[in-house]
């Protein structure tokens, strides 16, 4: 009998595996790429804007083979925060960093083992890598005009689950600035520089000549110094970063084409310094910016066309998406070319309207994804993590993705919706709010009050009906603190916040 009882457990598991093996057979791992955009409002996508003063193909070709959030968040309203959240699945808050970003050189906000998109693909089989503007942290060699660039740079993406980094470590006004591959720059950062005017745009330029001396540097805008390479030019950033991609993908799929691959791409634009190359001056009609964005939506699209040229498209699920809303040039956009980065939407980036946190958000996998399709429902980027676990059938930790929610439901029927937790969005000065289906209530802070908007009829927040509907607003601050108090959003054993309580949480008691 005993055989026999061994004999059948034998068999189940044989079974189990076989159906397992099967199943992974008939439907591999896709490869996934991430494009992440630099201050891109959700009006500077020509599929989501009609009135658009520019067009970008690649994005609209993205929606027309894919599938389109219209409810779509990052996880906060500036870099580093909105950074943080895409790639942990947690939201930034929960971490010391309460406000404001990051300069290039600091220790980095994700602390050795945490999960993030690429440990996850990478634990599970993956070739990992990021190219692009990291602007988390790194640990760089020696100080500020003392450096030792033959030392390698510590505490940086390849210690956070990438294979390979190529890129630069912050916004190009932070510094340092070369071409990093690894640990080491080809070309060390031992020049100096500052904001130069720029006369495409009313920002700035990064580019020649650099001083030898931080004393010699000119600073036209009064700005600061940076470090910088000899052979750095800001408008060479989107040309190179896509080069590289391409370049890497090729390598990668050459050498072990039976192995999947997960490329990270964030990229420098649109954020400032505004830099289009001469070839796409005179492009659109909303100036040096529409130039920058139609660039971008060009290599967006080189992307896209490798994919298709190599017969990688049909199992690659290609995300797209912004770190926040747009800079506050959009103001001057609006008036001088009848250009809305913000589309319908309030304000832009750093704040807490909806302007700041609504992004362009599709997603492209033919194997899986109905092309065409469009979801309304609220999703974030903090839901990669969990995503990316379910198609791989994986369960995350209590202590990983926190805050993120699946939504492969949604990518094989757009038509569900997914009964998931609230989402919490934040500013840069701390400010919080709470959306739950077409309800947002901005919380108090200092002298603010509570706003409550129903986004269904008033998507510009332009009246506040907070006080009209009080089983709403009271639901709505009981689910924020249950997210802000257990550490996470999702089920789960309750987790630490790294801070136990901090002052813009008004409305919980100390």
């Amino acid at each position: 009998m005993r055989y026999s009882l061994l004999l059948l457990l034998f068999s189940v598991i044989l079974v189990n595996l076989t159906v397992s093996l099967l199943a992974q057979k008939s439907e591999p791992r896709p490869n996934i790429i991430v494009i992440y955009t630099d201050d891109q409002g959700y009006g500077d996508s020509s599929h989501l804007n009609p009135d658009s003063k520019f067009k970008t193909p690649a994005l609209d070709r993205l929606a027309a083979e894919g599938l389109t959030f219209t409810d779509g968040h990052c996880s906060d309203t500036v870099c580093t925060p909105s950074r943080y959240g895409l790639l942990t699945g947690r939201y930034s808050w929960r971490t010391h960093l309460k406000r404001g970003v990051f300069q290039a050189e600091v220790p980095c906000l994700i602390e050795d083992d945490r999960m993030t998109l690429a440990s996850l693909l990478k634990d599970n089989g993956y070739a990992t890598a990021m190219v692009g503007k990291w602007h988390l942290g790194m640990d760089f060699p020696g100080t500020f005009g003392d450096r030792d660039w033959t030392q390698p740079v510590r505490d940086m993406p390849l210690d956070k689950g990438f294979d390979y980094f190529w890129g630069i470590p912050a916004s190009l006004n932070y510094g340092v600035l070369a071409w990093f591959e690894g640990r080491y720059a080809a070309v060390p950062p031992t020049l100096y520089t500052s904001k130069k005017n720029n006369d495409r745009h009313m920002d700035y330029r990064i580019m020649p000549p650099y001083a030898n001396t931080p004393d010699e540097t000119p600073q036209p805008q009064k700005a600061g110094v940076i470090e910088i390479a000899p052979d750095f030019v800001d408008s060479e950033c989107l040309t190179r970063f896509t080069d590289r991609s391409i370049d890497w993908i090729a390598e990668q799929t050459y050498n072990e084409p039976d192995k999947p691959f997960f490329l990270y791409l964030p990229y420098t634009s649109p954020h400032y310094p505004v830099a289009p190359l001469p070839r796409f001056w005179g492009k659109g009609e909303a100036g040096g910016y529409g130039e920058f964005m139609i660039e971008t939506d060009y290599h967006v699209g080189r992307i896209l066309d490798f994919l298709d040229d190599n017969g990688l498209a049909e199992n690659t699920l290609v995300v797209f998406s912004s770190d926040n809303g747009p800079e506050r040039s959009w103001e001057q956009r609006i008036e001088e070319f009848g250009h809305d980065s913000s589309h319908i939407y309030k304000e832009g980036k750093r704040s807490i309207y909806e302007g700041g946190h609504r992004v362009p958000f599709f997603m492209r996998w033919p194997a899986k994804i109905p092309a065409g399709s469009t979801y309304t429902g609220l999703a974030g980027q903090t839901d990669l993590l969990a995503t990316f676990a379910d198609i791989l059938g994986r369960t995350l930790p209590d202590d990983a993705g926190e805050d993120s929610v699946s939504l492969l439901p949604v990518l094989e029927d757009p038509t569900k919706s997914i009964n998931r937790e609230p989402i919490i969005s934040h500013s840069i000065n701390g400010r919080y709010a709470i959306s739950d289906g077409r309800w947002k209530l901005i919380m108090p802070q200092a002298k603010l009050d509570y706003e409550l908007y129903d986004l269904s009829k008033d998507p510009g927040e332009e009246k506040n009906v907070y006080g009209k509907h009080s089983k709403i607003e009271n639901a709505l601050e009981e689910k924020i603190t249950a997210i802000v108090q257990n550490g996470r959003t999702t089920p789960g054993y309750k987790q630490p916040n790294d801070v136990d309580w901090w002052e813009d949480l008004t409305w919980i008691s100390n």
